[in-house]
């Protein structure tokens, strides 16, 4: 059973998706504000959090930011806000989706459901490859979803990390953002494509002096390969 974290301030949304959440299988945590939701992160295994924008004491992007300094669990940002600003902020912080409220508990349970399949098929594929992924100095460890960049131990988000491995599995091939979005995001994903960017950007920040491994192919998308002679 995956634990679910729920941080929203709004008790009648907050104990609707707790009921569509309940319905599925999942086993609920609660927070009303930030401060809540970091104690409760603290002090529990959660596998999913459901992260609302505008809360009190401390707001979604702040959690978001705290939850990224310790895991690269996966995040579903909710906010009110329709502007592409914040659904960047949110998606520079780690976020792994971004919706817009109003939004329908179903339409919420099927991304929470999808996010959680496909950490069940990346599982699977890994029983059939090698536990461990390298690459100069970047070492992936599929199993317990860890990146070891020179010795130390980085976080990603789970969007990051599987865009990382796919970027070093696909090692040398124009990946087109077309292309990228499919394989990470899945074909009926609706968002804008520049989510490839900012996830680019965000990984070429922590591999820190790796970032000549990631190259952009103007206008098409971007290549994984090692100049270094």
């Amino acid at each position: 059973m995956d634990n679910v974290l729920i941080a929203e301030d709004e008790d009648r949304m907050r104990k609707l998706i707790v009921a569509y959440l309940k319905k599925e299988g999942y086993y609920i945590f609660e927070a009303s504000d930030g401060a809540e939701a970091i104690e409760v992160f603290n002090n529990n295994d959660i596998d999913i959090v459901i992260l609302d924008v505008m809360m009190p004491l401390i707001d979604g992007f702040g959690v978001l930011k705290y939850i990224r300094k310790k895991s690269n669990v996966p995040v579903i940002m909710l906010t009110a806000k329709e502007e592409d600003d914040d659904k960047l902020q949110g998606l520079n912080y780690g976020a792994d989706k971004y919706l817009t409220k109003p939004i329908s508990p179903k339409v919420l349970m099927a991304e929470v459901n999808s996010i959680k399949n496909r950490g069940y098929e990346k599982k699977e594929v890994v029983k059939n490859q090698d536990k461990v992924l390298e690459f100069g100095s970047i070492k992936i460890d599929l199993e317990s979803h860890t990146v070891i960049i020179d010795g130390n131990e980085v976080y990603f988000s789970l969007t990051e990390f599987n865009l990382l491995v796919y970027l070093i599995r696909n090692k040398g091939i124009l990946l087109t953002r077309e292309k990228i979005l499919a394989a990470i995001w899945g074909m009926d994903f609706d968002g804008d494509e520049r989510v490839v960017d900012t996830n680019i950007k965000r990984i070429r920040r922590k591999i820190s002096d790796k970032n000549n491994y990631i190259y952009t192919i103007r206008g098409i998308g971007y290549k994984f390969e090692n100049k270094v002679v």
